[in-house]
């Protein structure tokens, strides 16, 4: 990915202010990935993969209300690593289009460096990738 594209951070709401310089109360539009806000600065070099050349994300933030298990998904996330963000982008190759069923979808995570694929309650790991195995039945909860 070229370096001016970087990926775009969802976060949740209530962690947002933290992170970025955005407009209080959010707007809704921030639900879809529609508002380019500064990231503060403290922030730049500790999330440089969704932080633009000048500084701002293109911001994505969830709420309990509006998706229970990927509010909780970035909180575990963030208990583990120390920074509750993770990395939105579209499902697709560069020039290729959106990933629309199970078969793109696996046929994408082939294409590229995607290790493991989640789909509802499947996970599928690639086994030529030996780097960063995950162990699902010792990590994965219901």
């Amino acid at each position: 990915r070229e370096h001016f594209r970087p990926f775009a951070p969802v976060v949740c709401a209530d962690d947002a202010l933290k992170y970025f310089d955005c407009d209080k109360p959010l707007p809704e539009i921030t639900d879809f990935m529609l508002m380019v806000y500064p990231i503060k600065k403290e922030w730049h070099k500790k999330i440089p993969s969704v932080t633009h050349v000048d500084g701002s994300g293109r911001l994505q933030t969830i709420s309990r209300k509006q998706n229970h298990l990927y509010y909780e998904v970035i909180k575990a996330f963030g208990k583990l690593s120390k920074i509750p963000i993770l990395i939105n982008t579209s499902f697709n190759i560069r020039g290729e289009p959106i990933v629309c069923t199970p078969a793109d979808a696996y046929t994408c995570m082939m294409g590229t460096g995607i290790d493991c694929l989640v789909m509802g309650n499947f996970l599928i790991k690639r086994s030529d990738n030996e780097q960063d195995q995950w162990n699902s039945e010792h990590d994965a909860k219901d």
